[in-house]
């Protein structure tokens, strides 16, 4: 069978139409001839994302941005739509969350997958959205606090640095300057005489020598001291004292208890009255001899009788 030639042309033509639409899509990442699912995201700000911007999954490229568009509602927020070649399966609650690659890397999108009860996510599905902190955004949370403490660090060192002026007006420099000569002159005296005693001990270093050889025989004496100490029979020489201080231990014991004449002497009450019995009849004897000593002494030349008196200091006359 003969084929015309507009049958031929009108062939030709659809050839050309298929393969431009599929060269088309394929330009856009999508591949007619391959079972892929579509998703779709929403995120409030994209920087760095762009088409053909890779989608992973636990790090592996499963797919890529296709477009990029605001969504239309007026919120002002942008609608993604994700390619996916993949045939991994995960449940409609994943999220799809936007990251840095890196410094200079852009950005991409890593399917968190979710493995709960939920429905298997399926062609045109929506897939929450998230965005992860990148290294910049780590960065500039950390410099904020950091910047904010210089400054007050900044303001504190200007006032400190404001305070000083003031402090080190022209009357302390001159007092600083004059100090710092001051410690110049103890320093160089302090090397004069430190010239000095070398001096001094380099004219007595035969003295000095002496001196030293002097204290080594002390220290070799002493030594020889105590060797002959250690060798004593010092632990015999603590019995004896030790026996010692018991016997007096003793001794003590026995006077507290009032044995022996010491004992008695010290503890018998009666003793005690009669001395201070005796020393009053004692004092009273020395009064009456001071008012009435004729009492006690007589003296007559004629041979006279002594008188003779009562206990009151009566004279006694003889009855005839």
């Amino acid at each position: 069978m003969k084929i015309s030639k507009e049958v031929k042309i009108g062939v030709l033509v659809l050839s050309g139409i298929v393969l431009f639409i599929f060269g088309f899509n394929y330009l856009k990442g999508q591949n007619l001839l391959d079972s892929s699912r579509t998703f779709f995201t929403e995120y409030s700000n994209v920087e760095g994302l762009a088409n053909s911007t890779p989608v992973t999954i636990n790090g592996m490229q499963v797919g890529k941005v296709v477009d990029i568009g605001f969504k239309g509602d007026g919120s002002g927020k942008l609608l993604v739509k994700l390619l996916v070649n993949s045939d991994f399966e995960f449940s409609k609650n994943s999220r799809a969350q936007l990251y840095e690659t890196g410094l200079i890397g852009g950005k991409a999108i890593a399917i968190i997958p979710a493995f709960d009860d939920a429905e298997i996510a399926k062609d045109n599905d929506y897939l929450q959205g998230g965005v992860k902190a990148g290294l910049t955004e780590l960065v500039n949370q950390r410099l904020t606090p950091l910047q904010e403490k210089i400054e007050v660090m900044m303001v504190s060192a200007d006032g400190l640095l404001t305070n000083i002026n003031a402090v080190f007006d022209e009357k302390t420099k001159a007092n600083l300057k004059s100090s710092i000569a001051g410690l110049n002159d103890v320093i160089q005296n302090f090397k004069e005489t430190s010239a000095s005693l070398n001096t001094l001990v380099e004219s007595n270093k035969e003295k000095l020598n002496s001196t030293l050889t002097n204290v080594d025989n002390i220290s070799s004496n002493l030594s020889k001291v105590s060797d002959s100490l250690a060798m004593a029979n010092v632990g015999q020489t603590m019995r004896n004292l030790e026996s010692t201080i018991q016997n007096f231990n003793s001794i003590l014991a026995n006077i507290e208890n009032g044995e022996g004449s010491m004992g008695k002497l010290l503890n018998d009450d009666g003793l005690y009255n009669n001395l201070e019995g005796a020393t009053l009849q004692m004092e009273q004897l020395l009064e009456d001899m001071k008012l009435n000593p004729k009492r006690y002494v007589h003296f007559s030349l004629f041979g006279k009788k002594a008188k003779q008196y009562d206990a009151e200091g009566n004279e006694i006359k003889e009855q005839n």
